[in-house]
């Protein structure tokens, strides 16, 4: 059985000739989504962003990823949303990742417009450090499903049960992605399919997080008839 979770590969690039290159190279190994690190862009502007996404032709996750979620953006919280903002405007841009913990005035700011422009949001939620209990995570999961579509967390595990917790979240919840960063949950990627997550992310060359997994290995993998998630974790 062909697997319906799409493939998400990260770009992050410093320099316009390069993400378009690297972007060329992950649509022919098979991408279904390039995610854009804008966060890792250069003197990054909102001009420059849309040439990009223009020049790439493509869908696109746009990101924008804030230092304090473990992004490489310089500039003002204004700003970074801003440059989000105007990706409403491209035909190539399905979703535009939202982090949960943005200031709430800017974040609503950007989800309206996001709506009014049928772009789907994914509201995300990163710890680097520790992997929050079940009831936490839920709860979490809760609050962005009902600001946007996709509801996203990645945390780090410190031990294999934290990784158990996050299939846990994709068990109980759809329009989901749960990712366990890191070596020892990076099978939580492989898993995604099998709760029918919208997608999963893996890597066509450049690592942009602990535990992912290259495209040709996750491809093989996802259409792997590993299991059946209704007979797992019934009583999680």
């Amino acid at each position: 059985m062909i697997s319906q979770t799409k493939i998400a590969i990260p770009i992050l690039q410093e320099k316009e000739e390069d993400i378009i290159k690297t972007a060329q190279d992950f649509i022919k190994k098979g991408a279904d989504l390039l995610e854009l690190r804008i966060d890792g862009i250069a003197n990054v502007n909102s001009d420059m962003v849309k040439k990009i996404i223009d020049s790439i032709n493509f869908p696109v996750i746009a990101t924008n990823r804030s230092k304090k979620e473990g992004g490489f953006f310089l500039g003002s919280e204004k700003e970074r949303i801003n440059i989000l903002k105007s990706c409403c405007d491209l035909k190539n841009v399905e979703y535009i990742d939202i982090e949960l913990q943005t200031d709430p005035c800017l974040r609503n700011f950007l989800i309206d417009k996001c709506r009014e422009a049928n772009i789907k949001t994914i509201i995300s939620f990163h710890d680097f450090e520790k992997t929050p209990s079940v009831d936490y995570l839920l709860k979490i999961v809760n609050e962005q499903k009902e600001l946007g579509d996709v509801a996203k967390i990645a945390v780090m595990p410190t031990n294999l049960e934290d990784t158990i917790n996050v299939l846990a979240i994709m068990s109980h919840c759809d329009n989901t992605i749960a990712i366990s960063m890191g070596e020892i949950g990076s099978y939580t990627r492989v898993m995604a399919s099998k709760f029918n997550a919208p997608f999963t992310f893996a890597t066509g060359g450049d690592v942009t997080a602990p535990g992912q997994i290259d495209i040709e290995t996750m491809k093989l993998l996802l259409n792997m008839d590993l299991m059946d998630h209704d007979d797992f974790l019934d009583d999680i």
